[in-house]
């Protein structure tokens, strides 16, 4: 029905996250369709980031320069570390504006299913990073899944004996969340977490 181009820039698509074939057809149309506006710059934006962009040698984030922003910038509170599995585990920490710390990107999850081990992750240079005098906490941010708190319980251990405060995210309720629309797991998380009013 297409050339190949169009068919190869359609497969590329739906490798993407929550792009399936069909959603990977209807945005290849409309890239097409828009040349001008949209395919063009989209692969010169593209070509740019391929040549540009890195990963940060201190803490695995993404970014033109190395050190990246977050760790280059003075203002940040150089004696909290936040441990996330992945960059967009950062960027979302970031979006809230709430965290003013540095991190550490893991670049995955322990998973004995998946064949990776503690030496697949950035957990050495996380603890290597820990012993360092001006860091005093170190806080878990890993998913609320098995192999995230079983990350998570494994790099508790490894943090023991540097000297520095390990915590994690409260699991529960979400702000605005509905009892009834939650799952059992939530409710459970959230009923162990309660705290004094």
């Amino acid at each position: 029905m297409v050339g190949p181009e169009i068919e190869r820039l359609i497969q590329l698509l739906s490798r993407l996250p929550g792009l399936g074939p069909r959603s990977a057809r209807r945005a290849a149309l409309r890239l097409v369709e828009k040349r001008e506006a949209l395919l063009i710059p989209l692969g010169q934006a593209m070509a740019e980031a391929a040549a540009k962009v890195r990963t940060c040698s201190t803490c695995g984030n993404f970014d033109t320069i190395d050190p990246c922003a977050v760790c280059a910038d003075p203002r940040r509170d150089p004696a909290l570390l936040c441990v996330v599995e992945d960059v967009a585990g950062l960027w979302a920490m970031e979006r809230t504006g709430s965290f003013r710390g540095r991190y550490a990107v893991l670049g995955g999850l322990l998973s004995a299913l998946d064949g990776i081990g503690p030496e697949d992750l950035g957990i050495e240079s996380l603890v290597a990073r820990a012993h360092a005098p001006a860091i005093t906490e170190v806080i878990l941010a890993t998913p609320a899944t098995v192999e995230g708190q079983t990350t998570a319980h494994y790099v508790a251990e490894r943090l023991a004996g540097c000297g520095v405060t390990v915590s994690g995210l409260a699991h529960g309720v979400p702000v605005g969340g509905e009892l009834d629309h939650l799952d059992d797991g939530t409710i459970t998380a959230a009923l162990r977490a309660r705290r004094v009013f």
